[in-house]
């Protein structure tokens, strides 16, 4: 078990080691660019990165040298970021639990109101300079672009993603040729026809964020489930290898022997036997 532990050990931190170099490189290449989209990824990327380097390399360096202080510290980062992914993956479903579209008559997309979200959600969204980076990004990707030559009968007859439905159209209860004012949705009077503008100001286009936000959670969430079982199996193999460590640096140190078994180990009788033959010259 000894040799077993020490090696899943150190062939999988090695691997991690190895994985970490390209995230670096993607997080550094993104800082490079002038891409909005690509900047707002650059600090995520750099942070995990550095941190699976930092551990895989204590991982690596403890369970193949026998360092024990490596695996110790290998052991309680592990622990954390085990606590932390369930933290956030409890905190995910909590805060994802809420939303969803609203069906539309005669439609086969659905709309998607703020007020459905749970309000840290919203609060996140309604922040200026985030919405301000989240909107560069929607028209960098040219998502509605691609609406434009869709033809009535395409409204009615196609599915539309969140972000299409939310920020690329006024809402379907819209009505634009009464005669007489008649209240309506807030975000009928913030539509525009130019493209740069459009519904991306309305609340339905930051629902409709918040629900592509609330989708990919979901799906990380499962994922981050996947992660903390596999993570306490490697840690459970830390441990053991841990425990190797800390066996190997205190069997037999220079000399003296401090094993409790009835039939001591072969290097024992030589050490007793090199004591004697020297109380014997001297």
């Amino acid at each position: 078990m000894y040799r077993f532990s020490n090696t899943v050990i150190g062939f999988l931190n090695l691997f991690t080691l190895l994985a970490s170099i390209p995230i670096i490189g993607g997080g550094l290449w993104m800082a490079r660019s002038s891409t909005t989209c690509e900047g707002f990824l650059q600090t995520p990327l750099l942070v995990v990165g550095f941190v699976v380097l930092i551990i895989s390399l204590a991982g690596f360096i403890g369970a193949c040298f026998h360092v024990a202080w490596a695996l110790w510290v290998y052991l309680v980062v592990m622990l954390l970021l085990i606590a932390t992914l369930m933290g956030l993956t409890i905190f995910g479903f909590v805060v994802t639990s809420q939303g969803g579209g609203v069906e539309v008559p005669g439609r086969v997309y659905k709309e998607y109101r703020l007020e459905d979200y749970s309000p840290w959600l919203r609060n996140r969204i309604k922040d200026p300079d985030y919405w301000r980076t989240i909107r560069s990004c929607i028209l960098g990707s040219k998502t509605c672009a691609k609406l434009a030559s869709w033809t009535p009968l395409d409204y009615l007859e196609k599915d539309m993603s969140p972000i299409q439905s939310g920020c690329c159209k006024p809402p379907t209860s819209c009505n634009y040729n009464m005669a007489t004012a008649v209240p309506q949705d807030p975000d009928c009077y913030r539509w525009n026809n130019a493209p740069t503008l459009l519904c991306y100001e309305c609340d339905s286009c930051k629902a409709g964020v918040l629900e592509d936000v609330r989708r990919d959670w979901r799906k990380l969430s499962v994922l981050n489930i996947v992660m903390v079982v596999l993570l306490i199996g490697i840690y459970s193999t830390g441990c053991c290898a841990f425990q190797n460590t800390r066996r190997a640096e205190t069997d037999y140190p220079y000399g003296e022997n401090r094993m409790t078994k009835v039939r001591p180990r072969w290097d024992y009788y030589w050490w007793r036997w090199c004591q004697d033959k020297r109380e014997q010259l001297y």
